[in-house]
């Protein structure tokens, strides 16, 4: 690396830490996952959605005047994030009300604002 980078030039594989990562890093399915997850969170409708679903739970209708969306597009993009376990819904008469699917996908948009927000 040039002068911007900072990097070892020591020279020395440190044994016993390359041997502890190697038994403790996350396995390589679950990295893949873990991508895959990311993603979905890295496109800007999507994290829209689930900002919004994190206030309240709320109707494919709103969501669309909240985003200045069609319903379909909506719907599309509420679909990926069902396919990833990130949302849920509750049929009420005529309408689906969809939130976030659990606890966790609260903690992981409350750590990141937190984490943007330092």
């Amino acid at each position: 690396m040039g002068k911007s980078g900072v990097c070892c030039d020591c020279g020395t594989i440190h044994e016993e830490t390359v041997a502890y990562v190697q038994d403790h890093i996350i396995a390589d399915n679950a990295l893949a996952d873990m991508t895959k997850l990311f993603k979905v969170f890295g496109d800007s409708t999507r994290l829209h959605i689930l900002a919004a679903l994190n206030c309240h739970e709320t109707c494919v209708c709103d969501l669309a005047v909240l985003l200045d969306m069609t319903k379909s597009a909506i719907s599309h993009q509420l679909k990926i994030l069902r396919d990833n376990n990130l949302v849920k819904f509750e049929k009420k008469g005529k309408h689906a009300y969809y939130s976030l699917a659990d606890e966790h996908v609260k903690e992981i948009l409350d750590v990141v604002l937190e984490h943007i927000n330092e």
